[in-house]
């Protein structure tokens, strides 16, 4: 019976989590999808502004388009965010361990968040992908012609519908492209049918489809390759190591200081925090926004180099060309060490404030929505 209860405990509290952080998620969607736009689409000479990504998102989806990938970056928090706690917890658990009261130092709760923001970062990957190329998807001009697939259908090669289902490359530049690289006569069907087989053939220009043909998992896995799910890892590890390790040691600071100020006015004083008693569930949900905010200003730089990373097209024979050529990252060392390009200096911080907000209420609403599902379900 007892060890019935005890995973009917488990069970409500990760449903109640996993039902804050779809909340939580779905409160703030709109901002996370008008930020990864101005990332992804503004350039050192080109700024977007947030109301011009808005009207550019309901003027081609609609309103609903602000929430396009909404179902894989839920599942993915749910994943992610869960493993983020889930370590916390558990290195805590070791620091805690023989003293007199539950007490984490603020250097413990960072070194804690570093590791478990790793494991989240890792976890959530390939969700984020997807989440990313439906979002710039919502905000492009995806052609519906029905009659430039069939043309296009009847002309290109076997290979390209392998490697890519449903997309339709520039036949007429296609075509081209295998005359100028033949000095032999082009009439030959076998030649042209033998020189569309290979892959820098299948958009006809050399260049790889556009991000909104490529978002399907499928469409990934088959044209980039299983390792295109975990783009951007550097910078993925960086920002969300960062991320975890300010979000916990900043809330285990205030966490600190709030049950310091609680004791002041005690008579007799109290000896341990359990003497000190529980903090009311919206001076904790307050401290774990305002963690949020500054995690997400610290970390911005890094989720801008995460973003533009995963919405790139790599085929996978470039990636093989370069394993072969031994191509090394561009940039200064600190720059190849966290995945940051060059070319991105200039607009590491786009869309800050946005991220910042997004971030403080979402936590803000995890938490608190989080203590209250367990309030009322745990009572009853």
């Amino acid at each position: 019976m007892e060890e019935f209860i005890r995973n009917q405990t488990f069970a409500i509290h990760a449903v109640a989590g996993a039902g804050a952080l779809t909340l939580g998620t779905a409160a703030t969607y709109p901002f996370e999808t008008i930020k990864t736009l101005i990332q992804v689409g503004s350039g050192p000479d080109k700024q977007l502004t947030a109301a011009q990504v808005f009207d550019r998102v309901r003027k081609l989806s609609g309103n609903l388009g602000l929430y396009s990938g909404f179902g894989w970056l839920a599942l993915g928090r749910i994943f992610g965010v869960g493993a983020r706690f889930g370590t916390y917890e558990l290195l805590t658990a070791f620091y805690k361990d023989g003293r007199k009261d539950n007490y984490v130092y603020v250097s413990e709760a960072l070194m804690a968040g570093i590791a478990s923001g790793a494991i989240e970062s890792i976890m959530s990957s390939p969700f984020e992908l997807f989440t990313i190329r439906a979002q710039v998807t919502s905000a492009s001009r995806v052609s519906k012609s029905s009659t430039a697939l069939q043309k296009t259908t009847s002309v290109s090669s076997n290979s390209v519908a392998k490697l890519l289902r449903g997309y339709s490359p520039d036949v007429k530049a296609l075509n081209h492209s295998v005359g100028l690289l033949s000095t032999l006569n082009t009439n030959n069907k076998n030649l042209t049918s033998s020189l569309k087989e290979y892959p820098w053939m299948m958009t006809g220009t050399g260049r790889a489809p556009p991000v909104y043909n490529v978002r399907a998992p499928a469409d990934v896995i088959s044209l980039e390759g299983w390792g295109a799910l975990w783009r951007g890892m550097r910078s993925g590890l960086a920002r969300d190591s960062i991320f975890g390790g300010v979000f916990f040691s900043t809330w285990q600071f205030l966490h600190r200081a709030m049950l310091d100020w609680k004791a002041v006015g005690m008579d007799p004083i109290p000896s341990s925090d359990e003497d000190v008693g529980p903090l009311h569930p919206l001076a904790v949900s307050l401290a774990a926004g305002f963690s949020g905010s500054v995690a997400a200003a610290a970390s911005h730089s890094f989720d801008t180099a995460k973003c533009r990373s995963q919405c790139l097209v790599l085929p996978k024979y470039i990636t093989m060309e370069r394993k072969f050529l031994r191509w090394t990252l561009p940039g200064k060392r600190f720059e190849r060490l966290t995945g940051i390009h060059p070319r991105d200096r200039n607009i590491l911080f786009r869309g800050i404030w946005l991220r910042m907000a997004r971030s403080g209420v979402a936590s803000f609403i995890f938490v608190g929505s989080y203590f209250f599902a367990i309030d009322h379900l745990v009572s009853r």
